[in-house]
C-alpha cells in the first residue's frame, strides 16, 4: 500500500511540474524598457517601451515640427513650410534611438536627437533666394560733371547675408523642436572702396570745356575759380567730346607734326619747342591721342572753331592754367 502511495505521489508531482513548465512557456516575453536617464530632444522617455516612447514623442513634438520657418530682414518676411522643406519626423525611429542609447549609456544621462529628415537642397535654395533678394553691392562715391558744375555723389554701404550660415541654422531648427523658428539674421554691410571724402581729396582739380561757348572752366575743390576763352576744333577736325584726363605736361613742347594733308610740307616732321614755326606755344597739356590744351599766337582765333582738334588758349592764360593743373586732372569736353 505504501508503495502505491509513493508511486501516485511521484506521478502527481511530475504532472504538476509539467504543467508549470507549460504555463511558463506560454507566458509572453518581458518587453524591454528604455533605461533610466534617457531623454529625446529633452523629453524624458526613461522607463517607457518603444511604442510608449514613440507615442509620447509624437504627442510632444509632432505639432512643433509642423510649424513654418520664418525669416525677417530689412522689413521683408519669408516663410518655409515643413511640407516645402520635405520634413519627415519618424517617432518610432526616435524611440528606438533612445532604447539603443540607454543600452550603451550604462546608467549615465543621455539625450538623443529626434529622427527628423528634410531636403537640404530645398533649404539651401530658400536661403539662397533670401540672400539674392537682400544682396546689394556697395556704391562708390562718383564725380558728377557737367560743363558748369562739379559734384560728388555720396557713397553707399552694401548689404549682404551669409546664406550658407542661414541654411545651416534653419536645418538645425528643423531637426530640433527646442530651437526657435523665427530668424532675424545679421546683415553684412560691406564698405565702398571710394567714399565722398576720399573722392573730394582726390578730385581737387577739374577742367570742363564747353565748345558751344568756347569756354574752359577750372574748378578747385568742387568750386569754379576761373573761366578762360578758348578756340576749339574746326568742323572737319572736331575736338573730341567725352570725359578724359590730363595725360602729360610740357613746357615749350616739341611739335610732332601729324602726317596729314593740312600740315603741308611739315607733315611727318618734328618742330622744336619754342620755334617760330611751332604752333604749340608756351605750354602743352595732353588729353587724348594728339589732342591737348596749348597756347597760341593767333589771338584772333580764340572764341572760334579754328584748330585741328586741340584747345587753344592765350599764352598768359595757358601759362597760368598749366601751373594749377596736375597730371590726372579730369577733363570733360562737351
Amino acid at each position: 500500500m505504501s508503495l502505491l502511495r509513493s508511486l501516485i505521489g511521484c506521478c502527481l508531482a511530475l504532472a504538476l511540474a509539467l504543467f508549470a513548465v507549460r504555463a511558463v512557456a506560454q507566458q509572453p516575453p518581458a518587453v524591454e524598457r528604455i533605461a533610466s536617464g534617457v531623454t529625446s530632444a529633452g523629453q524624458d522617455v526613461s522607463g517607457l517601451t518603444v511604442a510608449e516612447a514613440a507615442q509620447t514623442l509624437r504627442g510632444t513634438f509632432g505639432e512643433r515640427l509642423r510649424r513654418s520657418i520664418t525669416v525677417r530682414a530689412s522689413g521683408l518676411t519669408w516663410r518655409l513650410t515643413p511640407r516645402r522643406a520635405q520634413v519627415r519626423f519618424d517617432a518610432l525611429a526616435s524611440a528606438e534611438r533612445a532604447l539603443d542609447a540607454g543600452r550603451t549609456a550604462q546608467g549615465s544621462p543621455v539625450d538623443v536627437p529626434l529622427a527628423v529628415r528634410y531636403s537640404n537642397a530645398r533649404v539651401e535654395r530658400f536661403a539662397g533666394r533670401i540672400d539674392r533678394r537682400l544682396r546689394r553691392s556697395p556704391r562708390d562715391a562718383r564725380l558728377s560733371l557737367s560743363v558748369t558744375r562739379v559734384r560728388v555723389s555720396h557713397s553707399r554701404r552694401g548689404r549682404d547675408l551669409d546664406g550658407r550660415r542661414l541654411a545651416r541654422e534653419i536645418g538645425r531648427a528643423l531637426r530640433d523642436p527646442r530651437l526657435g523658428r523665427v530668424f532675424e539674421p545679421r546683415l553684412l554691410r560691406p564698405r565702398p572702396k571710394v567714399t565722398a571724402g576720399k573722392l573730394r581729396r582726390r578730385a581737387t582739380t577739374v577742367i570742363t570745356i564747353q565748345q558751344a561757348t568756347f569756354t574752359l572752366r577750372l574748378f578747385k575743390n568742387l568750386k569754379l575759380v576761373r573761366r578762360y576763352k578758348v578756340a576749339v576744333g574746326q568742323r572737319g577736325y572736331p575736338t573730341p567730346r567725352g570725359r578724359f584726363a590730363i595725360q602729360s605736361k610740357q613746357t615749350n613742347p616739341v611739335w610732332s607734326v601729324p602726317n596729314s594733308p593740312w600740315a603741308g610740307e611739315l607733315a611727318g616732321t618734328t618742330v622744336a619747342g619754342g620755334s617760330a614755326s611751332n604752333p604749340l606755344k608756351a605750354r602743352w597739356m595732353g588729353i587724348v591721342g594728339g589732342v591737348g590744351i596749348h597756347g597760341t599766337d593767333q589771338a584772333a582765333s580764340i572764341g572760334t572753331r579754328a584748330s585741328h582738334g586741340c584747345i587753344r588758349m592765350h599764352v598768359p592764360d595757358v601759362v597760368q592754367l598749366f601751373g594749377r593743373v596736375p597730371i590726372g586732372t579730369p577733363v570733360l569736353i562737351a
